[in-house]
């Protein structure tokens, strides 16, 4: 199978992209395509997936796993990459195989690319709002369960970052964890001597009286919780580049900009993944067949 370029994605991406594309073919296919059973088994077919809207494209890694699951003599031919734009009505890729595979590979690749297209396409909007202000766009853990690798490359495909990836490989000290441990500095202290392998420590506060208790321990990274624009400014006078500050909590793409203005180094935002349309694709074959063939093996 001829595959998309994969620079960048390491082998344990590929694993779960792979795991991905498994569960989802199981839940659609399970024993057997029986519409796809009525074509003769040896047709091949040429298909391609149209793009009815303006968007940034995603998906490719996913696409290209479940053409190697149902499809492995498929041959795909890409026209716009991932984090590409397209225009209504492109064709961002095109397929040559079995006839009986592109068929039963049909939903499970546009339900990838409309639900990762969407993701990418919302973070590029929420990017260029704040173009030119040095704040950054980061995605949340507000992600579809069993789709968190898959939403935040998608993320990625769209010019934001990446939040922490799940519990294991950041701290994130909450307004829970700050009751549960006695208080902001024994829960900060707690995660330097145990923290060791997390990629940061974070502290969220939800006051200046806070954002100051967090500056005299020495906090390197602050999380302003749903602060109104007035303290958020304050907040970036008090801390004077002492650490980095990030806004999260009722961020909207209407606001945004004000937000970055601030001045505020981050910016979270959980709607990126969990308010997303899906980008409307569709797949369509030509009226005839390529050939017949006894095999299943497509063209080169």
């Amino acid at each position: 199978m001829q595959t998309a370029p994969d620079a960048g994605l390491d082998r344990a991406f590929l694993q779960q992209v792979e795991a991905d594309v498994r569960r989802a073919l199981a839940e659609d296919v399970g024993s057997g395509d029986l519409t796809a059973a009525l074509v003769p088994e040896g047709q091949t077919a040429r298909a391609g997936i149209v793009c009815r809207e303006a968007a940034v494209i995603c998906g490719q890694p996913w696409v290209m796993a479940t053409l190697g699951q149902v499809a492995p003599s498929a041959v795909a031919t890409w026209h716009v990459a991932d984090g590409g734009r397209c225009t209504p009505g492109q064709t961002v890729v095109e397929f040559t195989g079995p006839a009986r595979g592109l068929l039963t590979a049909e939903r499970t690749c546009l339900n990838f690319l409309q639900t990762l297209s969407a993701v990418a396409t919302s973070t590029a909007l929420h990017v260029a709002a704040v173009a030119g202000t040095g704040a950054a766009i980061l995605d949340t853990r507000k992600t579809i369960p069993g789709l968190r690798v898959a939403q935040k490359y998608a993320v990625r495909c769209g010019g934001g970052r990446n939040h922490r990836m799940g519990l294991y490989d950041a701290i994130l000290i909450k307004e829970n964890h700050i009751a549960a441990a006695g208080g902001l500095g024994a829960a900060f202290a707690a995660a330097r001597r145990h923290g060791a392998q997390a990629r940061f420590i974070q502290v969220e506060v939800e006051t200046l009286d806070q954002l100051e208790e967090a500056l005299q321990a020495g906090v390197a990274m602050v999380l302003l919780d749903n602060m109104p624009i007035e303290r958020i400014r304050s907040a970036v006078r008090m801390a004077a580049g002492r650490c980095s500050l990030e806004v999260s909590g009722g961020v909207t793409l209407a606001r945004l900009r004000e937000l970055a203005e601030t001045g505020v180094d981050r910016i979270s935002v959980g709607a990126l993944i969990k308010d997303i349309r899906a980008i409307d694709f569709s797949m369509r074959f030509q009226a005839a067949p390529v050939e017949r063939t006894r095999g299943a093996a497509a063209p080169a």
